[in-house]
Protein backbone atom coordinates (compact mmCIF):
# COMPACT_ATOMS: atom_id res chain seq x y z
CA UNK A 1 0.00 0.00 0.00
CA UNK A 2 1.39 3.34 -1.02
CA UNK A 3 2.10 5.86 1.61
CA UNK A 4 0.22 9.28 1.01
CA UNK A 5 2.90 11.34 3.53
CA UNK A 6 5.97 9.81 1.36
CA UNK A 7 3.62 10.82 -1.83
CA UNK A 8 2.41 13.94 -0.92
CA UNK A 9 3.76 16.82 -3.53
CA UNK A 10 3.23 20.66 -2.20
CA UNK A 11 3.70 23.62 -5.25
CA UNK A 12 4.69 26.86 -4.63
CA UNK A 13 4.66 29.59 -6.61
CA UNK A 14 6.88 32.71 -6.39
CA UNK A 15 7.41 36.16 -9.26
CA UNK A 16 10.72 37.49 -10.35
CA UNK A 17 10.88 40.85 -9.69
CA UNK A 18 11.62 44.26 -11.51
CA UNK A 19 13.53 47.15 -9.56
CA UNK A 20 11.35 50.28 -11.11
CA UNK A 21 13.68 52.82 -9.01
CA UNK A 22 17.06 51.79 -7.84
CA UNK A 23 19.80 53.78 -6.09
CA UNK A 24 22.82 52.91 -4.82
CA UNK A 25 25.02 54.29 -1.31
CA UNK A 26 28.87 54.56 -1.02
CA UNK A 27 30.56 51.47 -0.23
CA UNK A 28 30.52 50.73 2.58
CA UNK A 29 33.52 49.17 4.55
CA UNK A 30 32.34 45.79 4.87
CA UNK A 31 32.59 45.88 1.13
CA UNK A 32 28.69 46.25 0.39
CA UNK A 33 26.64 49.09 -0.39
CA UNK A 34 23.03 50.04 1.06
CA UNK A 35 20.17 50.09 -1.37
CA UNK A 36 17.19 52.11 -2.24
CA UNK A 37 14.89 50.25 -4.64
CA UNK A 38 11.26 50.09 -5.49
CA UNK A 39 10.55 46.56 -6.31
CA UNK A 40 7.43 45.11 -8.56
CA UNK A 41 6.72 41.56 -8.65
CA UNK A 42 5.69 40.44 -12.35
CA UNK A 43 4.19 37.52 -13.85
CA UNK A 44 6.68 35.95 -14.95
CA UNK A 45 7.12 32.92 -12.33
CA UNK A 46 9.07 29.96 -10.73
CA UNK A 47 7.74 26.57 -9.21
CA UNK A 48 9.14 24.48 -6.28
CA UNK A 49 7.42 21.12 -6.39
CA UNK A 50 8.88 19.54 -2.91
CA UNK A 51 8.42 15.68 -1.32
CA UNK A 52 9.46 14.52 1.27
CA UNK A 53 12.88 12.46 0.94
CA UNK A 54 15.42 11.39 3.51
CA UNK A 55 17.99 14.10 2.71
CA UNK A 56 17.98 17.49 0.95
CA UNK A 57 18.36 17.02 -3.31
CA UNK A 58 17.06 19.70 -5.84
CA UNK A 59 16.41 19.21 -9.79
CA UNK A 60 15.41 21.69 -12.37
CA UNK A 61 13.52 21.91 -15.83
CA UNK A 62 11.33 24.59 -16.82
CA UNK A 63 11.81 27.49 -20.11
CA UNK A 64 15.32 28.58 -19.01
CA UNK A 65 18.50 26.62 -19.48
CA UNK A 66 19.57 25.59 -15.86
CA UNK A 67 22.12 23.23 -16.39
CA UNK A 68 24.97 25.68 -14.98
CA UNK A 69 23.02 25.90 -12.16
CA UNK A 70 24.68 24.02 -8.71
CA UNK A 71 22.57 20.90 -7.15
CA UNK A 72 25.11 21.08 -4.44
CA UNK A 73 24.19 22.46 -0.67
CA UNK A 74 25.11 26.07 -2.44
CA UNK A 75 22.21 26.46 -4.09
CA UNK A 76 19.62 28.96 -2.81
CA UNK A 77 17.16 26.71 -2.43
CA UNK A 78 18.63 24.01 -1.02
CA UNK A 79 20.03 26.27 1.74
CA UNK A 80 16.41 27.45 2.15
CA UNK A 81 15.09 24.28 3.08
CA UNK A 82 18.25 23.31 5.13
CA UNK A 83 17.53 26.85 7.05
CA UNK A 84 13.97 26.17 7.54
CA UNK A 85 14.64 22.46 9.06
CA UNK A 86 17.02 23.80 11.45
CA UNK A 87 14.83 26.84 12.49
CA UNK A 88 11.89 24.65 13.08
CA UNK A 89 13.99 21.18 14.69
CA UNK A 90 12.88 19.18 11.61
CA UNK A 91 14.93 16.43 11.57
CA UNK A 92 13.66 14.69 7.55
CA UNK A 93 14.80 16.07 4.26
CA UNK A 94 12.80 17.13 1.18
CA UNK A 95 13.27 16.93 -2.77
CA UNK A 96 12.81 19.75 -4.56
CA UNK A 97 12.02 20.08 -8.40
CA UNK A 98 12.49 23.68 -9.99
CA UNK A 99 10.47 24.59 -12.97
CA UNK A 100 12.53 27.63 -13.79
CA UNK A 101 11.39 30.67 -16.13
CA UNK A 102 12.63 33.75 -14.61
CA UNK A 103 16.40 33.88 -16.62
CA UNK A 104 19.32 32.95 -14.71
CA UNK A 105 21.76 35.80 -13.44
CA UNK A 106 18.91 38.20 -15.26
CA UNK A 107 18.73 40.56 -12.86
CA UNK A 108 14.94 39.28 -11.66
CA UNK A 109 15.66 37.92 -8.69
CA UNK A 110 15.11 34.19 -9.89
CA UNK A 111 17.28 31.84 -7.10
CA UNK A 112 15.39 34.55 -4.60
CA UNK A 113 12.32 33.53 -5.91
CA UNK A 114 12.63 29.69 -5.88
CA UNK A 115 14.48 30.18 -2.20
CA UNK A 116 10.82 31.98 -0.84
CA UNK A 117 8.52 29.20 -2.79
CA UNK A 118 10.96 26.71 -1.24
CA UNK A 119 10.18 28.44 2.14
CA UNK A 120 6.35 27.93 1.78
CA UNK A 121 6.32 24.78 0.56
CA UNK A 122 8.49 23.12 2.75
CA UNK A 123 6.97 25.00 5.39
CA UNK A 124 3.57 23.02 4.33
CA UNK A 125 5.03 19.90 3.30
CA UNK A 126 6.70 19.47 7.01
CA UNK A 127 4.14 20.77 8.86
CA UNK A 128 6.31 23.43 10.28
CA UNK A 129 3.75 25.95 10.51
CA UNK A 130 5.99 28.93 11.42
CA UNK A 131 4.06 31.80 9.70
CA UNK A 132 4.53 34.24 7.12
CA UNK A 133 6.54 36.52 9.52
CA UNK A 134 9.03 34.17 10.41
CA UNK A 135 9.47 32.86 6.76
CA UNK A 136 10.03 36.41 6.39
CA UNK A 137 12.86 36.50 8.89
CA UNK A 138 14.68 33.57 7.48
CA UNK A 139 14.25 34.57 3.71
CA UNK A 140 16.25 37.62 4.81
CA UNK A 141 18.95 35.15 6.16
CA UNK A 142 19.02 33.72 2.59
CA UNK A 143 19.42 37.56 0.80
CA UNK A 144 18.21 40.53 0.02
CA UNK A 145 15.79 39.83 -2.63
CA UNK A 146 14.39 36.86 -1.01
CA UNK A 147 11.71 38.74 1.64
CA UNK A 148 10.85 40.39 -1.20
CA UNK A 149 9.73 37.05 -3.49
CA UNK A 150 7.95 36.51 -0.33
CA UNK A 151 5.98 39.25 -0.19
CA UNK A 152 5.07 40.59 -4.04
CA UNK A 153 3.23 43.43 -4.83
CA UNK A 154 4.71 46.39 -4.47
CA UNK A 155 7.71 47.33 -2.14
CA UNK A 156 10.35 49.44 -1.17
CA UNK A 157 13.44 47.65 -0.28
CA UNK A 158 16.19 49.56 2.09
CA UNK A 159 19.37 49.07 4.08
CA UNK A 160 20.36 45.84 2.09
CA UNK A 161 17.17 46.09 0.05
CA UNK A 162 15.78 43.13 2.32
CA UNK A 163 14.07 45.92 5.07
CA UNK A 164 10.95 45.82 3.16
CA UNK A 165 7.93 48.42 3.44
CA UNK A 166 4.97 48.46 1.48
CA UNK A 167 4.09 51.09 -1.56
CA UNK A 168 0.72 51.75 -2.65
CA UNK A 169 0.20 50.91 -6.03
CA UNK A 170 -3.07 51.44 -8.39
CA UNK A 171 -3.74 49.48 -11.21
CA UNK A 172 -1.47 46.93 -13.01
CA UNK A 173 1.49 48.06 -15.15
CA UNK A 174 2.35 46.45 -18.99
CA UNK A 175 6.04 45.46 -19.39
CA UNK A 176 7.94 44.00 -22.27
CA UNK A 177 11.03 41.93 -21.10
CA UNK A 178 14.16 41.39 -23.77
CA UNK A 179 15.17 37.99 -22.02
CA UNK A 180 19.34 38.02 -22.86
CA UNK A 181 20.77 34.91 -23.52
CA UNK A 182 23.56 35.65 -21.29
CA UNK A 183 23.92 36.69 -17.23
CA UNK A 184 25.63 39.26 -15.59
CA UNK A 185 27.72 38.37 -12.21
CA UNK A 186 26.03 41.16 -9.48
CA UNK A 187 29.16 41.79 -8.03
CA UNK A 188 30.95 42.29 -10.76
CA UNK A 189 28.70 45.02 -11.91
CA UNK A 190 28.77 46.66 -8.30
CA UNK A 191 31.96 46.47 -8.40
CA UNK A 192 31.86 48.52 -11.66
CA UNK A 193 29.67 50.92 -10.58
CA UNK A 194 32.39 51.86 -7.82
CA UNK A 195 35.20 51.85 -10.45
CA UNK A 196 32.81 54.63 -12.74
CA UNK A 197 31.93 56.25 -9.10
CA UNK A 198 36.30 56.58 -8.50
CA UNK A 199 36.71 57.62 -12.38
CA UNK A 200 34.49 60.64 -11.66
CA UNK A 201 34.61 61.42 -8.66
CA UNK A 202 35.62 64.97 -9.78
CA UNK A 203 32.75 65.11 -12.03
CA UNK A 204 30.01 63.72 -10.01
CA UNK A 205 28.06 63.80 -6.65
CA UNK A 206 29.51 61.60 -3.95
CA UNK A 207 26.94 58.62 -3.34
CA UNK A 208 24.98 59.09 -0.24
CA UNK A 209 25.37 56.35 2.27
CA UNK A 210 22.09 55.86 2.83
CA UNK A 211 19.74 56.41 -0.79
CA UNK A 212 16.41 57.09 -0.33
CA UNK A 213 13.79 56.30 -3.02
CA UNK A 214 12.69 59.49 -5.02
CA UNK A 215 9.25 60.78 -4.36
CA UNK A 216 8.08 60.73 -8.01
CA UNK A 217 8.15 56.94 -7.93
CA UNK A 218 5.98 57.06 -5.05
CA UNK A 219 3.75 58.92 -7.05
CA UNK A 220 3.35 57.40 -10.26
CA UNK A 221 3.28 53.80 -8.31
CA UNK A 222 0.17 55.43 -6.39
CA UNK A 223 -1.41 57.00 -9.23
CA UNK A 224 -1.04 54.06 -11.58
CA UNK A 225 0.18 56.51 -14.32
CA UNK A 226 2.57 54.34 -16.84
CA UNK A 227 3.65 57.74 -18.35
CA UNK A 228 4.76 59.03 -15.14
CA UNK A 229 6.36 56.36 -14.21
CA UNK A 230 8.11 55.95 -16.92
CA UNK A 231 9.77 59.30 -16.26
CA UNK A 232 10.75 58.29 -12.51
CA UNK A 233 12.54 54.88 -13.69
CA UNK A 234 16.13 54.89 -12.31
CA UNK A 235 18.98 52.48 -11.98
CA UNK A 236 22.38 53.20 -10.81
CA UNK A 237 23.45 50.02 -12.10
CA UNK A 238 22.58 50.60 -15.55
CA UNK A 239 25.61 52.71 -16.74
CA UNK A 240 28.08 49.61 -15.13
CA UNK A 241 25.94 47.09 -16.86
CA UNK A 242 25.94 48.99 -20.02
CA UNK A 243 30.01 49.10 -19.71
CA UNK A 244 29.99 45.60 -19.65
CA UNK A 245 27.65 44.53 -21.97
CA UNK A 246 27.83 47.35 -24.82
CA UNK A 247 25.27 45.95 -26.75
CA UNK A 248 22.14 46.00 -24.59
CA UNK A 249 22.25 49.25 -25.40
CA UNK A 250 20.86 48.31 -29.03
CA UNK A 251 18.17 46.73 -27.47
CA UNK A 252 17.14 49.68 -25.16
CA UNK A 253 16.73 51.55 -28.20
CA UNK A 254 15.18 49.25 -30.05
CA UNK A 255 12.43 48.92 -27.63
CA UNK A 256 11.95 52.80 -27.35
CA UNK A 257 11.93 53.06 -30.83
CA UNK A 258 9.13 50.75 -31.33
CA UNK A 259 6.27 52.34 -28.61
CA UNK A 260 7.84 51.76 -24.96
CA UNK A 261 7.69 54.57 -22.74
CA UNK A 262 11.13 53.80 -21.43
CA UNK A 263 13.27 50.79 -20.79
CA UNK A 264 15.75 50.44 -17.97
CA UNK A 265 18.06 47.05 -16.81
CA UNK A 266 16.55 45.55 -13.96
CA UNK A 267 18.74 45.25 -11.57
CA UNK A 268 22.11 44.06 -12.12
CA UNK A 269 21.04 43.48 -15.41
CA UNK A 270 20.91 41.79 -18.36
CA UNK A 271 17.30 41.79 -18.50
CA UNK A 272 16.18 45.23 -20.12
CA UNK A 273 12.53 46.22 -19.16
CA UNK A 274 9.98 48.01 -21.12
CA UNK A 275 7.03 49.81 -19.91
CA UNK A 276 4.49 50.03 -22.31
CA UNK A 277 1.37 52.42 -21.88
CA UNK A 278 -1.11 49.34 -22.49
CA UNK A 279 -1.74 45.77 -23.77
CA UNK A 280 -1.93 46.65 -27.47
CA UNK A 281 1.63 48.84 -27.23
CA UNK A 282 3.05 46.30 -25.19
CA UNK A 283 2.47 43.84 -27.82
CA UNK A 284 4.14 45.92 -30.57
CA UNK A 285 6.59 45.85 -28.91
CA UNK A 286 7.24 41.88 -28.21
CA UNK A 287 6.43 41.72 -32.11
CA UNK A 288 9.31 44.41 -32.87
CA UNK A 289 12.12 42.75 -30.66
CA UNK A 290 10.66 39.37 -31.42
CA UNK A 291 11.39 40.08 -35.31
CA UNK A 292 15.25 41.23 -34.41
CA UNK A 293 15.76 38.00 -32.39
CA UNK A 294 15.24 38.98 -29.15
CA UNK A 295 13.43 36.49 -26.44
CA UNK A 296 10.55 39.16 -25.55
CA UNK A 297 7.83 38.26 -23.16
CA UNK A 298 5.22 40.38 -21.88
CA UNK A 299 4.17 40.53 -18.25
CA UNK A 300 2.23 42.44 -16.01
CA UNK A 301 2.64 43.88 -12.45
CA UNK A 302 2.55 44.08 -9.40
CA UNK A 303 1.40 40.31 -8.87
CA UNK A 304 1.28 38.44 -5.72
CA UNK A 305 4.44 37.05 -3.75
CA UNK A 306 4.98 33.51 -3.01
CA UNK A 307 2.07 30.83 -2.98
CA UNK A 308 0.95 27.82 -2.50
CA UNK A 309 -0.81 26.15 -5.63
CA UNK A 310 -3.63 23.62 -5.12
Amino acid sequence: MTNPVATKIVHARAPGKINVFLKVGALLEDGYHDVATAFQAVSLFEDVYASHADDFSVTFGGTVDSSKLPTDGSNLALRAATLLARRAGYRGGVRLRIEKHVPIAGGMGGGSADAAATLLACDSLWGTDLGREALVDLAAQLGADVPFALVGGTAIGTGRGDLLSPALAKGHFQWVLALADFGMSTPEVYSELDRHRHRHAQDIFPAPVQPQVDTDVLHALRAGDARMLAEALHNDLQAPALHLRPDLAAVLQLGEQNGALAGIISGSGPTVAFLAADLDQAHEIEVALAAARINAVRVTGPVHGARLIA
